[in-house]
């Protein structure tokens, strides 16, 4: 996420840091810099125009320029400067007082917004609230069908009509249906998953003007895809014009965006972004904290973005129970093998790295390099696959003692059998069965060596 802009401000604020003392000429000289990257980033020319200016103000001050560490005073100052620009405060979303709370939205297609009401829906659930999916496009048999396999996996009702001669009465009867069944059932939230185009016209914000006019939704947030750049900023200013945005959720953002998006939608449309998008998955749905980004992007990383990940993914009883199986050496490989989903579920090491200080500097290392076959045996390496039909897990990597001639794992089938794979690393590897039952012949088998999926 932003990580070439990110590079870029490192870089520029090492110089200033390194500098002893500052004067009128370094600090211009390192604001070029900054302007150049900003503009690289695809961020409104404008905007770039009057931060470089609040920046130079309080950058050129007595109280900067006096300081002990000059440097670090003009980063504090970009920094907030950033995080003015994207929005001082947190905007979460403005919950009606009796419910349900309304939620509509909109967006071209292509954005991601089908996949974000079920992200949205999901974020909700784990908060408690009973949501109900609307799919609000009745004319698009796919995108009801892809609402309805994401209320399948998520566990949330959707509210479904398909029609596909709708006029734009039918899309606003078929709103407020779902609307009034969220009333009616209890639900805390209606998520509305109106209809998209490939660009905007009049006939599609007819429509969301009239669903608007009737369904009256506490929310209207426009699903923006953030690779597009200043693009998501001219559709949303065009949204907003028309329709009237409370917010903007970003797709994407964990691609290769610049960031002019993120950096220029709110300077230029004054709607705050809520919710980033930094997945496929479900779950990769973020709120956006101005001050967060703003550390991200100067390399100051985001702990306590991190530290809430860990919050949801271990709770506190599994931390210590874990400690307590440390420290009384009853440590085993299955709890090793639990803390490394529990890790995995937090998202890549990439995502990881990126919110720790100074972490943008390891991102660009491959923890898990492609080597040749060859390598590998030089190396030691070799995976070993189990059969299908006597276990039910993944591929194993082990290593290989150079000093040994093979090795030998010990594993457990899911009837709870337990078997040996003996490697050899010239010849062959053979399942050996340590049960009664024994196994299929698929893993008595010994499989050549040449065979193995390295």
């Amino acid at each position: 996420m932003l990580d070439s802009l990110s590079e870029k401000f490192e870089n520029i604020f090492k110089k200033l840091r390194g500098s002893g003392v500052l004067t009128e000429q370094n600090i211009a000289e390192a604001l070029k810099e900054v302007r150049l990257a900003l503009l690289e980033a695809d961020v409104n020319f404008k905007i770039v125009k009057d931060f470089i200016e609040r920046v130079r103000e309080k950058a050129i001050g007595q109280e900067v320029l006096q300081s002990l560490t000059p440097g670090h005073q003009v980063v504090k100052v970009v920094w907030e400067e950033l995080r003015e620009m994207m929005g001082r405060e947190r905007a979460g979303l403005a919950l009606a007082s009796t419910p349900p709370t309304v939620v509509m939205m909109v967006g071209l297609q292509g954005a991601g917004k089908t996949t974000t009401c079920g992200k949205l829906g999901r974020y909700f659930k784990t908060q408690g609230k009973r949501v109900l999916l609307v799919a609000a496009d009745p004319r698009r048999p796919a995108a009801g069908d892809q609402l309805a396999s994401l209320g399948h996996d998520l566990e949330i009702d959707v509210h479904r009509v398909d029609q596909a001669q709708a006029s734009q009465a039918d899309v606003v009867r078929i709103c407020q249906a779902g609307v009034e069944r969220g009333r009616d059932q209890g639900y805390d939230l209606v998520v509305l998953d109106t209809g998209g185009r490939l660009h905007i016209d009049d006939e599609l914000m007819g429509e969301l003007v009239a669903v608007r006019a009737v369904v009256k939704p506490q929310e209207i947030l426009l699903v923006a895809d953030a690779m597009t750049g200043q693009d998501a900023v001219t559709m949303a200013s065009q949204f907003d014009q028309r329709i009237g945005l409370t917010g903007v959720i970003l797709t994407k953002v964990e691609g290769d965006a610049r960031g002019g998006a993120v950096l220029s939608i709110r300077a230029v449309t004054g709607k705050p972004i809520k919710f980033l998008g930094v997945g496929e998955k479900l779950d990769a749905l973020e709120l956006f904290h101005p001050d967060r980004m703003a550390s991200r992007i100067l390399g100051m990383g985001d702990v306590l973005s991190l530290i809430e990940k860990a919050q949801e993914t271990f709770s506190h009883d599994q931390a210590e129970d874990a400690q307590k199986r440390l420290t009384s050496n009853t440590f085993t490989l299955e709890d090793f093998r639990a803390q490394l989903g529990q890790v995995n579920r937090m998202g890549s090491l990439d995502q990881i790295l990126g919110m720790l200080p100074g972490g943008q500097k390891l991102k660009g290392e491959s923890v898990n390099q492609t080597v040749s076959l060859g390598e590998k045996n030089r190396q030691g390496y070799g995976r070993v696959r189990r059969a299908s039909a006597a276990c039910a897990t993944s591929a194993l990597q082990v290593r290989v003692d150079n000093n040994y001639h093979g090795c030998f794992v010990q594993e457990e089938d899911s009837s709870g059998c337990s078997f040996e794979i003996d490697e050899d690393r010239t010849t062959q590897a053979t399942a050996l069965p340590r049960c009664g039952s024994g196994f299929s012949e698929a893993a008595r088998r010994a499989i050549p060596g040449n065979s193995w999926d390295f």
